[in-house]
């Protein structure tokens, strides 16, 4: 008798075959048998109608911290995924001596606006090196699958101390120590090295990171440890000031790890051409068999603008500003003042507030045309008829009073979207030319970051929803090349070799959907971080079941409270 059987599901196993209708029997973790017609189970879920796929690896998280104290790890898992990896854009929390516990907080605070408070709070720091850390994560209980990568910037704090957070030259020294230490924390099962060189990073004070100058010598030497390792993938997001001495080193980087090597790519507005340039040199890189390839996103990296968000229009206005720490009641009633919003709309961006975002950020200051109402089924491909501009024209308003009676109405929960990359045409057929190049691997959802601005970690969902049911602005893609996208290509590339197909003997993580019903809801901001912290989540319908091992973590979106995950270790 098996454990689970799910009877008479569309069974979608990963690989891109055709899907077809059959059962999926499990016994203990593993999977034994795909289709046809399974026998009897101790717990037979009926499927008819619904979609069964493999649970959804997600490659680009920042859960990092959040990993240290959080079982659930939501809300990535609420959206079907049962294994995440961190540790991304160079930016973590090992290896660190004690007296750099606050530099790293700040690191991460800055770079991906995860509450310095809730991580003062949660982290406890019972690990100083790398293998230390990846102990700590294996020691909780936990509801889906977790990885990490080392992470550049806490490695060369480690190494220079001050000197690094300065973004001074390391010594022969320092490199060396920094490969030796990267070469252990491969070895002790991290699934690869990241670094960003962007000006978008940057400290809560800012400051770019400690490694966006880094020599081109450090990362080779990096990659070349790697390659002494045998494992792992090198990864990095770069502003590509220089875009053939970035793919020079890049290109040495791959030939002598012998490993693969991935960068993100998006689509700017400042430089529409810039993502092909990219490709272009890619693709030319393989040409010279080396195993270079971008990671990109399956939608806008948007951002979410409100008066409970980190950021929105008004937000680089002084007289908002004064008004930002107050109790949110407190501050919509500030707000809803005659006099209050006359002296705000009166107001220009404040240079001096301006100066604090990344430049791409600073567009949410004019961009009208370029901001639409989210709504409660959000739309991650909106026409030019739902944004500010066009609605506030419509309504005989300007965008800024339009904009402002709009977050003040309501509950003062109603969200903006501001997509920064990945809609220079406002729409998303160059996001469909990323998916399906060869050459790309879908990640960048972001889960556990952004937590004030950005809510991507339902991006699995969305290339569902949006990709192969919903989309009506241009060509969809088919449910079997998007569900391998973020299954068994995304396991592949990065080495968990056990995951990510519907197969016998594979990992039995599994999603049983009912594609009819899923839908994404409205984000809302939540106050459950450590200390009170807040972030957006994003709460989901239409995943009648997802479980991890074999075992059911989610039914009909709730939580049953098993914990099967673990903390998984590269081995090559």
């Amino acid at each position: 008798m098996h454990d689970v059987v799910i009877r008479g599901g569309t069974i979608v196993d990963g690989t891109g075959a055709p899907a077809f209708t059959g059962d999926v029997a499990i016994d203990g973790d593993r999977l034994v048998q795909v289709g046809g017609k399974a026998g009897p189970a101790r717990r037979e879920v009926q499927a008819e109608g619904r979609l069964v796929t493999p649970g959804w690896v997600d490659v680009h998280t920042h859960y990092d911290g959040q990993a240290t104290w959080d079982p659930v790890l939501a809300p990535s898992s609420w959206h079907g995924v049962t294994t995440i990896m961190f540790g991304n854009c160079g930016v973590g929390f090992a290896p660190v001596r004690p007296a750099h516990h606050q530099a790293l907080i700040d690191l991460m605070e800055g770079v991906e606006d995860i509450p310095g408070i809730a991580l003062a709070e949660g982290l406890k720091w019972d690990w100083e090196d790398f293998p230390a850390y990846l102990d700590a994560l294996a020691r909780l209980p936990r509801t889906i699958d977790v990885a990490a990568q080392i992470a550049h910037h806490p490695l060369r704090v480690y190494a220079m101390g001050e000197r690094a957070i300065n973004r001074e030259m390391a010594t022969a020294e320092d490199i060396e120590l920094m490969a030796k230490l990267t070469e252990e924390a491969l070895k002790a099962g991290a699934f690869g090295f990241t670094t960003s060189r962007t000006d978008q990073h940057k400290t809560p004070s800012g400051e770019l990171v400690p490694g966006r100058y880094a020599e081109h010598e450090e990362l080779i030497a990096i990659g070349k440890a790697m390659g002494r390792a045998g494992r792992g993938a090198f990864g990095m997001l770069s502003d590509f000031e220089d875009e053939a001495a970035e793919f020079g080193w890049l290109r040495q980087v791959a030939r002598d790890s012998g490993r693969p090597v991935w960068f993100l790519l998006t689509d700017r507005s400042y430089d529409p051409e810039r993502w092909r340039r990219l490709m272009d040199g890619i693709r030319a890189a393989r040409k010279d068999g080396l195993a270079l390839s971008a990671q990109v996103a399956g939608r806008p990296v948007g951002l979410i603008l409100g008066l409970t968000t980190s950021l929105n229009p008004f937000a680089l206005r002084e007289g908002f500003s004064e008004l930002s720490r107050l109790p949110p009641a407190e501050q919509l009633a500030r707000l809803r003042d005659p006099a209050v919003r006359a002296a705000i709309l009166a107001q220009e961006a404040s240079p001096r507030l301006m100066e604090i975002l990344p430049p791409l950020s600073r567009q949410i200051a004019s961009r009208w045309d370029r901001m639409y109402i989210l709504g409660d089924n959000p739309n991650y491909e909106p026409p030019p008829e739902r944004s500010i501009a066009a609605m506030a024209a419509k309504a005989g308003q300007s965008p800024a009073e339009f904009c402002y009676d709009y977050l003040v109405g309501g509950d003062g929960g109603r969200m903006l979207y501001f997509p920064v990359t990945n809609y220079v045409h406002g729409d998303l057929e160059v996001v469909r030319e990323m998916i399906t190049d060869p050459h790309t691997v879908l990640g960048l959802s972001d889960g556990g970051a952004h937590c004030g601005v950005i809510c991507d970690a339902s991006l699995s969902t969305t290339m569902l929803t949006h990709w192969v049911r919903d989309r009506t602005r241009g060509e969809r893609l088919p449910l079997e090349f998007v569900v391998k996208r973020q299954t068994s290509e995304t396991a592949d590339f990065f080495g968990f070799h056990d995951r990510g197909r519907l197969a016998v003997g594979k990992k039995a993580d599994v999603n049983v959907i009912d594609f009819a019903a899923l839908r994404p809801h409205h984000p809302e901001m939540a106050y459950d971080l450590p200390a009170g912290g807040r972030r957006l989540v994003q709460r989901v319908d239409g995943y009648d079941m997802t479980l991890v091992s074999g075992v059911p973590i989610f039914e009909k979106g709730e939580e049953t409270g098993a914990r099967p995950g673990r903390l998984v270790r590269a081995t090559g």
